[in-house]
């Protein structure tokens, strides 16, 4: 588990992924928390996610998080990591938090704690992300947490997209 000042980073297992596929509730009482309205901002991502898991069980700390607000007890978000780092030492990072915990700084606190947590590992030397090519309030987090544009891409699924980047500091 990643702990930050306000939240607890719950590294998805599979026993998750076959709780929320039987029902949501189950899920939560798992983690022994209340589900936050709208926490799961890409539902499309449990299937594939849970795939990808059963495939590659050494990828369960660079995979799937929940976002935990640890004084409510709720259910707030998930993100994590794409994939163990690559070739070049590159991990990529993604997070969602439930409309009614926006604007209060705790995607940001989730995208550092997942970033602080990449930098313990001394084979990560660069951590990313993307965005859709736009300001928005990704952008504004990715900002926050030090990282810099790199350059716009196309993507097959989201069309033009920002590239972010962090290096590590030695």
């Amino acid at each position: 588990m990643i702990k930050t000042e306000r939240l607890n980073l719950i590294p998805c297992e599979l026993k998750h992924f076959e709780a929320f596929e039987r029902n949501e509730t189950e899920l939560a009482e798992m983690l022994n928390v209340e589900l936050a309205d709208g926490w799961l901002v890409f539902p499309e991502i449990i299937p594939h996610s849970r795939k990808f898991l059963e495939a590659n069980p050494d990828s369960a700390n660079w995979w799937m998080y929940f976002f935990v607000h640890a004084k409510d007890k709720k259910l707030i978000g998930n993100g994590g990591f794409k994939g163990k780092l690559d070739e070049n030492g590159t991990v990529e990072i993604g997070y969602a938090v439930a409309p009614e915990y926006r604007g209060k700084g705790l995607a940001t606190e989730a995208a550092k704690g997942l970033i602080n947590f990449a930098f313990t590992h001394s084979q990560i030397k660069r951590v990313q992300a993307h965005t859709l090519a736009e300001e928005n309030e990704s952008t504004k987090v990715l900002r926050k947490v030090g990282m810099t544009f790199v350059k716009e891409m196309h993507d097959d699924e989201d069309g033009d997209i920002w590239q972010w980047q962090l290096s590590a500091k030695f």
